[in-house]
């Protein structure tokens, strides 16, 4: 852990869908090396199952490379029941190898559908 400098990571969120999608919280200052977690909100406000996929973007862009996800929502396709409410955690540390002259990050995710309508248990 680089204790000698902050890099404060801001949230983003943007739905392509029938759903509210947001951050906790807005920003984040870490030290780079320190393991941090947030959470992002998603309710589907529709009556029917949905597959869902959150494609991950970064700026400045070259901070791509040194923000390290060990577990997040993005990794996989979610599926949300009807009227569903989920909190999806996303743990993450910058690399301390980040340039120094970055000190905000921001982290953004585009939530959208993905194939057909989910099947549910009266299909």
């Amino acid at each position: 852990v680089d204790t000698s400098r902050y890099v404060t990571v801001e949230f983003d969120a943007n739905a392509q869908g029938p759903w509210r999608f947001r951050p906790t919280v807005n920003s984040v200052r870490v030290h780079p090396g320190e393991m941090a977690n947030v959470v992002y909100e998603v309710v589907n406000k529709e009556a029917r199952a949905i597959n869902a996929q959150a494609i991950p973007s970064y700026a400045p862009q070259e901070a791509a490379s040194y923000f390290k996800k060990l577990e997040c929502f993005c990794f996989k396709q979610q599926t949300l029941g009807p009227n569903e409410a989920r909190q999806m955690p996303v743990a993450f540390y910058v690399d301390p190898n980040l340039p120094k002259n970055v000190t905000t990050i921001t982290l953004s995710y585009t939530f959208f559908e993905v194939g057909l309508p989910a099947k549910t248990a009266s299909n």
